[in-house]
């Protein structure tokens, strides 16, 4: 959500600061815009829509400077234009901003008594006069900014530049992300790593409450007042692979990626059909104590937590909660002792989540109780891999499509790694278990691939789709929320509306939308709930309803009138969740396409979702 770029260097920075917004892209966004400093002036563009747009006007203008800051607005306090588009001016001080002043309208109400005139209908502005009003009574940028941050509630990262400082950028974390990259003669910020690697590899990532100084040739970093060291880490340049290759879309590519990324995330974990004995070893004896597990997610994770949740019960008799991070962080949940608390976010920055862990933490550190946190994450640096006892990476790589694929069966993969290695340690599942689940993990990608094959069915019945409005996923079991899933899917990029649902409530309400002009679409594997299913199924058909099946190819579910069915291949039932995600994943970028709408940057959606 949001993206920042800043930098001070030797070398006019636009281009830099352009390039590094086009990188952040996929986290969503509404606007765009830049501030330069030259010759004791601030030059801005600012323009509503793609990045594109922004690059056209700096072109046309000819700014330029060697330090500067530049951002991708997600509007929150005010409606997508050039006004609310960031950088904000007050007098000689432009900033930046990603997050939400929460306290904004008592300060701006402070500020309009002062004489400061806004020109926006952000929260950000009140930042910008803060800081040009604290600057009358020091000369200093960063002493002027610490005397600000404290005013401020909510969360945010900050990026802050002066005509009187043309070598100093100053940079705030507080709740939302940000890094610093480390070159030579040349520093630079960001929102996300992503946007620097093509000019650095070496990053520092600040903790919260930082404050950081940056010129061409130093880095300070300050919390509380106090200089601190924090390292800097050198990243893998292959994570820069992110572009679209021979693919149409981001998120086609990354759907087709996902055999090789459930297959670089298990082989961290399993040596032939055993797990490997170094995998989580640090873990054992936490998880040797723990009686219970809550897992706490947003979205698409919190689809993943909810199949998880019947492993753990069913697998490894573990009980399981599953809780969207938002309504979690909010109702004064029981802190129970020795539970696992597993965070699952797919940027490891989700500002529900994030703040649902640190809640946690926090309040069983008062009580003094027992309790184990883990994540399972994306992206090595982030804050909850960082904030965590344990961690268990996804190795799905680079995920700029908005709506997730391979980063959620790349996370249902962890999951069952991480369901197996606790039943190994309270010796709650058999080794021989263990070994034919493993069997079936390393089985799975070739799976996917031949699921994949389906590509050009799938596309066919997405015909079928595009004047359609309204859709239901049905599933049970674990495919529940593949249902739910599927439906997200389609909502996110299609725009039609769609709403999964256990088959079993079908008779508790949701009948009752089913008519000719309904497309149903059912998940149907080899399982002990088939039959049941099939029921459903005919309940559907019964008011007209027209059926599009993803069924086990030995399920003896035929294509008949109003009944499409797409066959894939047989899986082990545990594992099926992970394979017929994929189906549902192509139907809903097929319809899509064939819709016209921009599938990899879907209307009001972000990518890494750091606000409330």
């Amino acid at each position: 959500m949001c993206g920042i770029v800043g930098g001070v260097a030797e070398r006019n920075i636009s281009n830099i600061l352009i390039e590094g917004l086009k990188r952040l892209e996929y986290r969503g966004y509404d606007s765009a815009g830049l501030a330069l400093i030259n010759q004791g002036q601030v030059l801005r563009e600012r323009r509503v829509g793609k990045v594109a747009n922004l690059e056209q006007a700096v072109l046309a203008s000819q700014v330029s400077g060697s330090l500067g800051i530049a951002h991708t607005r997600w509007a929150t306090h005010g409606k997508p234009t050039e006004e609310n588009a960031h950088p904000h001016i007050s007098g000689n001080v432009a900033v930046v901003h990603n997050g939400i002043i929460e306290n904004y309208q008592e300060l701006k109400d402070d500020l309009e008594a002062l004489g400061y005139v806004f020109t926006s209908q952000t929260d950000t502005e009140v930042v910008a006069h803060l800081i040009n009003d604290a600057l009358k009574t020091t000369p200093s940028l960063l002493e002027a900014t610490r005397q600000v941050v404290p005013q401020l509630k909510g969360a945010y990262a900050l990026g802050i530049v002066h005509t009187d400082h043309p070598d100093e950028l100053i940079t705030v974390r507080e709740g939302s992300p940000l890094v610093i990259g480390v070159g030579i003669g040349e520093n630079f910020i960001s929102s996300d790593q992503l946007a620097l690697l093509p000019i650095t590899n070496r990053f520092i990532y600040l903790e919260e409450g930082d404050i950081a100084r940056l010129t061409r040739n130093s880095i300070e970093v300050f919390i509380d007042g106090q200089l601190i060291d924090r390292p800097v880490k050198e990243l893998d340049a292959t994570v820069s692979n992110a572009s679209k290759g021979e693919y149409k879309h981001y998120m086609l590519k990354e759907i087709y990626e996902q055999p090789e990324a459930i297959k670089q995330t298990i082989s961290q974990a399993l040596n032939g059909n055993a797990l490997r004995e170094d995998f989580l070893a640090s873990a054992i004896q936490d998880f040797a104590n723990i009686q219970q597990v809550q897992i706490i997610a947003c979205g698409t994770s919190y689809h993943a937590g909810m199949i998880a949740k019947y492993w753990f019960e069913q697998l490894i008799d573990l009980p399981c909660q599953v809780e969207i991070a938002s309504e979690f962080r909010y109702r004064s949940p029981v802190i129970v002792n020795n539970t696992l608390y597993v965070c699952i976010s797919q940027s490891g920055e989700t500002a529900d989540t994030l703040a649902a862990l640190r809640d946690t933490q926090k309040r069983a550190a008062a009580k003094s109780l027992n309790i184990t946190t883990m994540t399972i994450c994306n992206v090595a640096t982030s804050s909850m891999v960082r904030e965590t006892n344990h961690s268990l990476l996804t190795l799905a790589g680079p995920e700029i499509g908005v709506a997730s694929t391979k980063a959620f069966t790349t996370q249902l993969a962890a999951l069952m790694l991480l369901v197996l290695k606790i039943g190994q340690i309270k010796q709650t599942i058999s080794d021989t278990q263990i070994a034919e689940i493993v069997a079936e993990l390393w089985h799975t990608p070739k799976v996917i691939l031949d699921t994949l094959q389906n590509d050009k069915e799938i596309l066919r019945l997405s015909e079928l789709f595009v004047e359609k409005q309204h859709c239901l996923f049905l599933g049970r079991g674990t495919h529940f929320p593949i249902a739910l899933e599927g439906a997200l899917k389609l909502k996110e990029i299609s725009y039609i509306h769609a709403e999964g649902y256990a088959a079993g409530e079908l008779k508790h309400g949701p009948l009752a939308l089913v008519d000719n002009d309904m497309p149903v679409v059912i998940l149907a594997p080899q399982d002990d709930m088939l039959d049941k299913l099939k029921s459903n199924m005919e309940e559907v058909q019964a008011r007209g309803g027209e059926l599009f099946v993803f069924a086990d190819e030995n399920s003896g579910i035929k294509a008949k009138d109003r009944q499409h069915v797409v066959y894939v291949p047989s899986v082990n039932a545990i594992l099926a969740p992970i394979v017929y995600s994929v189906p549902v994943q192509l139907l809903s970028y097929h319809v899509a396409v064939l819709r016209g709408t921009d599938v990899d940057q879907p209307r009001n959606l972000a990518k890494s979702v750091t606000v409330e």
